[in-house]
Parts: structure tokens; sequence; C-alpha cells
């Protein structure tokens, strides 16, 4: 009983608006009066668990994104992107989608990689005669490719709290991402191709104009495609840790930025510390309470008692698995990422695993299900944010999210969920796990 009051009191604050951390702190409180647990016990336990240099990434993560929005370095990379498919009929979405991809895969953010690609390529699109709610959805839904284009911010938190192989979770997602990739492209295709005021920007293929164009724009992004390869090549590579890489891609990006592309200045780098300082400031508050209230849901048995509910609705695995994507998406519908894998990893972890679920399978399933979770609506915190920045409003993307939900979303779901082997294919080669 006391335990059901805990999650209340948490659903509840979250549903009124109160600040996320101050939603975990309230059950939190709650749960040491019921109950009369130490607050000398748990408050420097929540300290002990957050020494570890692991969690130095994610500022490092935010502060490289933050340098390539403002660097100019992120707009090399998209004009890269567009030589190769953004002259065709279409191109541009596929632009705006692997772009987000490859931001992605530094930043490990998707409301980073909304806004600093987003801001960019959204003008872009509306020129090129996308309709404004279709390319806004477009954008908010490409988004979520920063939270499973390895490096992700959200799976170096799952591997932290869930006591796993950081490089094995990130890999567990770079298969879902690259179907999700290429299901929206596809999606974004048929679009263009019933869609007559999208035409083509340029009706054929000159071969020497293409090939002084790519030289040129290669020579010109050859610093910012450096960066990636640098951080992806140096992670998988063995080299360096994820902590390593993020620091590595802050020094590198800083001087690409003030030197070489000349979009930052002291003003602006300023800029940046402020609000990866903020940023990371509220991320550690929510990691400090979750660290308290994940090991009170511990102490109170919260993983045992969800799994013998579950067990009394059904025993079946793949009903089961069903009845946990509900409630992860609808998780993701009500706070951010972050916030959502640091609530659902400690109670749902130990859950999956009784159900014979690999963890790493469970990072897959966490990260797809979290960002499908952020662009369904009602709440869908990415899509309003997608809205904001594309000056859209909310119900003329209803629509195409409605579809890429529908033929993009859910068959990756599907496939991450019950296909372990394509999700656990790249830590088993890689890893041998």
């Amino acid at each position: 009983m006391v335990i059901s009051i805990a999650l209340l009191i948490l659903c509840l604050a979250l549903v009124i608006g109160i600040p996320v951390p101050f939603a975990f702190f309230a059950s939190v409180v709650y749960l040491i009066f019921a109950q009369g647990y130490e607050p000398s016990f748990l408050l420097p336990y929540g300290f002990s668990q957050m020494s570890t240099t692991v969690l130095l990434a994610i500022p490092l993560f935010i502060m490289a994104g933050g340098i390539m929005e403002k660097g100019r370095i992120a707009g090399k990379l998209i004009d890269l992107v567009e030589v190769f498919v953004g002259k065709i009929k279409g191109g541009l979405g596929a632009v705006a989608v692997v772009s987000c991809a490859v931001f992605g895969s530094i930043t490990g953010s998707a409301a980073a990689t909304l806004t600093c690609i987003g801001t960019i390529i959204l003008p872009r699109l509306k020129e090129a005669g996308y309709s404004r709610g279709y390319a806004s959805a477009l954008i908010s839904n490409s988004s979520v490719l920063g939270m499973l284009i390895p490096p992700s911010a959200i799976m170096i938190l799952f591997a932290w709290i869930g006591g796993q192989s950081v490089l094995a979770s990130f890999l567990a997602t770079v298969v879902p991402g690259v179907i999700l990739l290429t299901l929206l492209i596809i999606i974004n295709t048929f679009y263009a191709k019933k869609n007559d005021a999208i035409k083509p920007q340029q009706e054929s293929i000159d071969f020497n104009m293409f090939a002084k164009s790519l030289g040129k724009k290669t020579y010109s992004a050859t610093p910012a495609l450096a960066l990636p390869l640098l951080v992806l090549g140096g992670i998988y590579g063995g080299i360096m840790t994820p902590t390593e890489a993020a620091g590595i891609a802050v020094l590198y990006a800083i001087p690409v930025g003030f030197f070489i592309y000349k979009g930052l200045d002291l003003k602006s780098f300023k800029q940046i510390l402020i609000e990866t300082a903020t940023t990371t400031g509220v991320i550690m508050v929510m990691l400090y309470a979750v660290m308290i209230l994940s090991r009170l849901y511990i102490m109170e048995d919260l993983p045992g008692q969800i799994t013998s509910f579950l067990f009394s609705i059904s025993e079946n695995k793949y009903v089961l698995l069903i009845l946990i994507n509900l409630f992860m998406v609808i998780i993701g519908m009500l706070m951010d990422d972050v916030s959502a894998v640091l609530l659902s990893t400690p109670v749902l972890l130990p859950v999956v695993t009784n159900l014979g679920v690999d963890p790493i399978h469970f990072a897959a399933i966490v990260a797809v299900n979290l960002g499908m979770g952020n662009i369904t609506p009602p709440t869908a915190p990415l899509l309003y944010l997608g809205g904001r920045i594309g000056k859209t409003p909310i119900n003329e993307m209803l629509k195409p999210t409605m579809i890429m939900i529908l033929f993009a979303w859910l068959p990756t779901l599907i496939l991450t969920t019950y296909l372990p082997e394509i999700v656990l294919y790249l830590p088993e080669l890689i890893l041998g796990k």
C-alpha cells in the first residue's frame, strides 16, 4: 500500500507539472516518513552512486553539441550530405533524416539534434515545397535518431543505472536506429512523389558539376566530418572510453568553431558554457533523486510486485512485453528522454530480467519506446518542441506524425522487441556478448 501511494504521488506530481526532480523527491520524502528510513543512510548513498567518471560524458557531449550548432560545424555536415541526395525530388527530406543521425552520433541527445538541425534545415524544406506541418513532423521524428545512433546520453545513463557495459548498450541501438532511419526515408520518398509542390532541385545529373560540387563541399566539410569519425572511431576502435571521446570531441570542436568556420566567438562560447552548466545541473539533481528513489523502490520490492502483477495478467512473455512497451511509451509521452530512462530503468530492468530478456536487448527496447513516446500525441514533448522551432501549429503535424508512427515506429518497435538477434548481433560480434 505504501509503495502504491509513493508511485501515485510521483505520477500526480508529473501530471500537474511539478519539475521532474521535485516530483522524484516528493516520492522519496513520503517513503522516508511513511517507512521510517534514515536520511543519514540514503543521502550519502545517492552521492556515492554518482561518483563515477562515466557521468562526465554527459556534460561533455552536451557541450560538443552546442559548439557544433553555434560553430557552424553542423551546417557543413548538412551541406555535404545534401550533395549526394539533395538535388533529387524528395532528397532534401532524406538529407534532414541523415543529418539528424550524423549530428546525433556526436551529441547523443534528441532535443539537441532537433534544435540544431531543425533550425538549419526547416527553412530549406519549406523553400523546397514541403508543407510546414510535414517538415516539422519529419524533423521531430528524425531527431530521435539522436537517442538511437550512438553515442547516446540515455544509453550512458541506462548502462550506469543497470550496471551494464556502456559500449554494449551503444551497439544495441545501432540496428534499430538504422531501421528507423531507412523507414523514415522511404516514407519521405512516397510523400515527395505524391506532392506536386515539391520539385527536384536539379532535373538531370551533370556528373562534372556533381564532381566539382562534391570536391568543394568535401574540402569545406572535412574538419567537421573528422569530428564524428574521431568520436565513433575512438570508441569502437577501443582507443577511448565514451568519456574520453566526449572530452576529445570538445577539445577538437573548439578550435574548429573558432578558427576554421569562425562561427564561435567569446560571447557565444560563454553562452554554450552557461547552457551546458544549467542542463548538467538539472540532470545531476535528477540523478541524485533517482538514485535514492531507486534504492527505496528496491527495498520496498517494487520490481517483485510489478513482476507478480504482470504474471497475474498473463504468463506469456510476448504479451508481457507488449504491456511493458505500452508503459514505457506512456512514460515517454509524459517526460523528456533523460527523466524517462532514469525512472523506467531501475524499476523495469529487474522485471524483464525475470522474463528472460537480456539486459542489453532491453537497452534497445527502452530507447525505441521512449523515443516513440516523445513524439506520440497528445503530450509528445519532442513534437511540441519541433512545432515551436518550425513555428507550426501542432494540429498540422498530427497527420504526418501518425503516418510515421504507423509505418516507421511500430515496425521498428516490433522488430526490436521480438527479434533480439538483430539487437544483439553487433554487441556479440564486436564484444563477444
